[in-house]
């Protein structure tokens, strides 16, 4: 093996092994300061900042209430970020539709409240409060059956002869007779009444047949009188005639079309096509009310020679206000008992009534009459009248636990002043009729651009009833921009305008009349949201982030809720 030796010189070898000492020597760390952006550092701050509950005064508003509208299946789920948040920041929840008379009542009519039980429970089982909402309210009705309770019975009462014995004879106005005989065309099996004799033509005279109407039928019911007719001799006179036998003066009869004019030609049946509207009539209010009665009928002619068969009353019960107003007023007492007696347990606080104001006429109610109406849309005070709100009130009051409250809702108080007068006037009409109301709920769905003059001046109006007042569904939206368009000034407005209303509230509302606040959309609306979707509404964005609308909230409870 060959091997090779190198020689290096002394001062070479100094070098090297320096050369290779410092190529071995400790790494030493540097330190850099690097800023954190300034929305990093803010974001940060805001989410230190203390939960919405904890800000309470509770020795001070020990009934004070921080709410929150949930949806039931998704805040049943413990590990939800809804009921996270909800479990964190607030002490009282309210569903947004699933209390109300569309959800609960079913097709059939039967109360379906087992969900909301189970919903109620669980909040207690987290010792939340659950606040009730709306046992009256025209919108999440279930229309489809409360309409078709109110429908009218309709049918037809028909008079043929076939179980008269043969030969029976019925009355006359005048001359000749009528008679039970076998049907002339052979074809048809039954019976029909002849009516004049070969012998003695009828002249201006008509049969009598009695009338038994339906239990609950009136004459009033009735729209006309259709029959069949067969004429004999080919003479079918001046038209044919229909009235009252109690009614002495036979004047008074109607006069219709001749059976020529129906289409009736000789010797042959016309079926179905003589129809006399009873309207013609002109009967008396104590002739509408008959149920038994007798009329008269036939062709006005000097030489009547015929045949009439299947006399067919046709009537539409359409039920009266009153009988509507029972029926009604009975179905809202079923469903406010139903479910307030399945929750009491829990709930302790119910809007009542809500929205009953009319938007451009502050004086007056709101009402379908005249509208077209959504499938889900019922308006319980076009059948019950302006004292709906009373008999709701009194049912409420029957079932709730002693000490519970019972509130009235209305929104766009804050932006129309005169409505907000015309909910307190109508309170007090209310309770002029025996009725008490505990508090009002303010909705306020309000924007960045609302008048802040005239929410402070609707909370002074508010409190000055000396009842309870809540603000129950607060939101503050852009105006309409989406979520991705929202601007910085845009959402610094609207955490102003939310830290105003706050301490507005707690300014001009005295201590023993604040019942809460409730946040109806404490998240930005979700892109498939059934109403305002995509529109950053919420202090927390759609992530459940905090926003800046949250710290204006806490600033606000923190200078006034102490």
């Amino acid at each position: 093996m060959r091997k090779i030796i190198t020689n290096y010189s002394g001062a070479a070898f100094s070098a090297i092994m320096l050369f290779i000492a410092a190529g071995c020597a400790k790494f030493s760390d540097r330190e850099f300061a690097v800023d954190k952006p300034e929305s990093i550092l803010n974001q940060e701050a805001i989410n230190s900042l203390p939960s919405l509950k904890s800000l309470i005064n509770k020795t001070a508003s020990p009934n004070f209430r921080l709410g929150t509208v949930v949806p039931a299946n998704t805040y049943q789920t413990g590990g939800s970020a809804i009921f996270k948040i909800a479990d964190r920041n607030f002490d009282e929840v309210v569903l947004e539709t699933e209390m109300k008379h569309g959800s609960i009542v079913q097709a059939n009519g039967s109360l379906n409240i087992s969900g909301v039980k189970q919903f109620v429970d669980f909040a207690a089982k987290n010792n939340v409060n659950v606040y009730g909402q709306a046992l009256t309210h025209h919108l999440n009705q279930n229309a489809t059956y409360l309409n078709e309770k109110l429908k009218g019975v309709s049918g037809t009462t028909k008079i043929n002869f076939d179980n008269d014995a043969t030969g029976q004879v019925y009355g006359m106005t005048g001359n000749s007779s009528a008679e039970v005989t076998a049907d002339p065309d052979g074809v048809t099996p039954g019976k029909v009444l002849r009516v004049g004799t070969t012998a003695l033509n009828t002249n201006q005279s008509f049969v009598k047949i009695p009338v038994t109407l339906p239990a609950g039928i009136k004459l009033r019911h009735c729209a006309s009188v259709t029959l069949d007719i067969y004429i004999i001799n080919g003479i079918f006179g001046q038209g044919m005639r229909l009235g009252l036998v109690n009614n002495t003066d036979l004047s008074r009869n109607a006069t219709y079309n001749s059976p020529a004019g129906f289409g009736a030609s000789a010797n042959s049946w016309l079926r179905g096509k003589v129809i006399m509207p009873i309207a013609n009539l002109n009967l008396t209010e104590a002739e509408k009310e008959l149920s038994t009665f007798t009329i008269y009928t036939g062709s006005a002619t000097g030489a009547g020679l015929y045949y009439i068969d299947n006399v067919i009353f046709s009537w539409n019960a359409e039920k009266t206000a009153e009988e509507k107003n029972t029926i009604v007023s009975g179905e809202l007492n079923r469903f406010i008992s139903g479910i307030v007696d399945s929750t009491k347990s829990v709930v302790k606080a119910w809007d009542v009534v809500k929205d009953p104001i009319d938007d451009n006429n502050p004086t007056q109610l709101k009402t379908g009459i005249g509208k077209s109406q959504g499938a889900n849309e019922f308006y319980w005070q076009d059948y019950m009248g302006t004292n709906y709100a009373v008999k709701a009130f009194q049912y409420a009051r029957q079932h709730i636990n002693s000490g519970d409250k019972l509130f009235i809702s209305d929104n766009g108080l804050e932006s129309n002043l005169a409505k907000c007068s015309g909910l307190i006037n109508y309170v007090q009409n209310i309770e002029s009729q025996g009725a008490v109301v505990d508090g009002i709920s303010t909705q306020m769905h309000i924007s960045i651009t609302t008048d802040k003059s005239n929410i402070a001046q609707h909370f002074s109006l508010l409190a000055a009833t000396q009842k309870l007042i809540r603000i129950s569904e607060l939101y503050v939206s852009l105006n309409g921009t989406t979520t991705s368009s929202a601007t910085a000034a845009q959402l610094q407005a609207q955490a102003e305008m939310y830290k105003y209303v706050i301490e507005k509230y707690f300014e001009l509302v005295p201590a023993a009349q604040r019942y809460g606040i409730t946040f109806w959309s404490p998240q930005d609306r979700p892109s498939g949201a059934a109403w305002l979707a995509n529109q950053p509404l919420g202090i927390w964005n759609g992530q459940w982030v905090r926003k800046i609308a949250y710290k204006a909230v806490v600033e606000a409870l923190q200078a006034k809720a102490k």
